[in-house]
């Protein structure tokens, strides 16, 4: 039996997209019928890999020099949706790392980090497909690297990492992407309209995942989830948060009543 989290290394190396996608797939359907064992306590060396495994293209530029994305073209639209394929690829990513790196967790936080990179995968084959139909393909136009630089800079602490991954950075794709849908719904696009709301509602359930281990660990250690928040969000530089924010969506992703009027006041 090959064991989870060193599989999910191995698929984390990986650099062709599809590749990655498709063993995502497989690791995901192996585990379920108990063909992969799991050992949470195994420590992994990769000091000599290079994280994570990714194609040569997109070009990754900082996220000033994206070039704006306008509506009224099929390669206007591809660019945008180019953006969120690239937030999908990271995001399988994101998940394969937090399931090999971090020992010692509970057997459901593995599961739950397997299953996000299952949903993610789903995520950037619907993206890219529709990209495909309008004549691009994944790796055609720059991207930034945002979400990982996030996933470095969180390494050394699984209560960093799932204070400032899944809490911070991917909610504010719950903020970002009814936008980008309303952008879509303009232009009567209605294919991407589908996806991006499959995205959002499976977004949800991600950020709630960040948040439930976020208050296990904060409970475990007897911490104060708001204050410790604020600590890592310092320590690790995380970005300011900028309104306007998406209330309902962060609400069903576990966000309390007093971090969400905090959020609101601090962004004044």
């Amino acid at each position: 039996m090959n064991e989870l989290r060193e599989s999910a290394l191995a698929i984390l190396l990986i650099k062709d997209a599809q590749t990655k996608v498709r063993l995502v797939g497989q690791l995901y359907v192996d585990y379920q019928n108990q063909l992969i064992k799991l050992d949470g306590s195994q420590n992994l060396n990769t000091q000599s890999l290079d994280l994570p495994g990714r194609p040569e293209k997109p070009e990754l530029v900082p996220p000033l020099n994206v070039p704006k994305r306008k509506m009224d073209s099929a390669q206007g639209r591809a660019s945008l949706l180019h953006s969120l394929a690239h937030i999908e690829f990271n995001a399988i990513n994101l998940a394969l790392d937090a399931i090999w790196r971090f020992p010692d967790m509970p057997q459901q936080y593995y599961e739950d980090w397997l299953r996000v990179a299952k949903e993610e995968a789903y995520h950037f084959t619907l993206v890219e497909g529709y990209i495909q139909s309008l004549g691009f393909s994944y790796g055609d136009f720059p991207a930034h690297n945002s979400l990982w630089e996030m996933v470095e800079r969180t390494s050394d602490a699984v209560i960093a990492r799932m204070a400032l991954v899944p809490r911070t950075m991917e909610a504010r794709g719950l903020d970002a992407v009814p936008k980008i849908r309303d952008r879509f719904k303009q232009v009567k696009d209605f294919k991407a309209v589908e996806i991006l709301e499959i995205i959002l509602r499976d977004e949800v359930g991600h950020v709630a995942i960040g948040n439930h281990w976020f208050n296990f660990l904060c409970d475990k250690a007897s911490l104060s989830p708001i204050a410790t928040y604020r600590e890592l969000a310092r320590k690790y530089s995380a970005p300011i948060l900028k309104p306007p924010f998406n209330m309902e969506a962060r609400k069903r992703a576990g966000f309390t009543e007093e971090e969400l009027n905090l959020l609101e006041l601090e962004a004044r």
